[in-house]
C-alpha cells in the first residue's frame, strides 16, 4: 500500500475535463453542491485548474486543452455518450440533490430509489454528459 500524508482527507481524487470548464464549476456547485475551494484561470480565461470539495472528497477539474494529459482524456460525446468511469458521491440527503437535479434539467439515467445493499441513490448527467451517482450509501459505515 502506498504511503499516505498525515493529514490527507482524501487520497483519491477524481480529475475531470469540460470545454466550459466555468459554467461546469458554477453548475457542479449550484446543482451538485460542491464548493470551490480553488480556480486558477489561464491568460485567455479558460480554466487551468480547480478543486472542488464535497465533505470530505473532491475533484480536480480544467478546461479541455491540447496538453500532454489532455491527449488521453475523451468528452462523453466523442464516445457515443459513454463514460469509461463515473464518481459516486455520498451525501446525506439524495432526495434533496435529486431535485435540484431535476430541477436543473440534468439527464436522469437511473431514477432515485432505495438499495438492496443499503442507501438510497440515483444516477444523472451533468451539464456536459459526465455520469454521476449520488446517494446515501456509505462504505465505510
Amino acid at each position: 500500500m502506498p504511503t499516505v500524508a498525515k493529514d490527507t482527507r482524501a487520497t483519491v481524487i477524481p480529475c475531470l475535463r469540460y470545454r466550459n470548464a466555468a459554467a461546469a464549476i458554477d453548475w457542479l456547485c449550484e446543482v451538485f453542491g460542491f464548493e470551490k475551494q480553488l480556480v486558477i484561470k489561464n491568460d485567455d480565461g479558460t480554466i487551468a485548474h480547480a478543486q472542488l470539495s464535497c465533505g470530505n472528497g473532491m475533484i480536480m477539474l480544467g478546461s479541455v486543452l491540447d496538453t500532454p494529459f489532455g491527449k488521453f482524456i475523451k468528452q462523453p460525446d466523442e464516445i457515443g455518450g459513454a463514460e469509461t468511469q463515473s464518481a459516486y458521491v455520498v451525501v446525506a440527503d439524495a432526495d434533496a440533490v435529486y431535485a435540484r437535479a431535476k430541477a436543473a434539467k440534468a439527464d436522469i439515467l437511473i431514477d432515485i430509489k432505495d438499495e438492496d445493499y443499503g442507501g438510497r441513490d440515483f444516477t444523472c448527467r451533468d451539464l456536459e454528459g459526465r455520469i454521476w451517482t449520488f446517494g446515501t450509501y456509505d462504505p465505510w459505515v
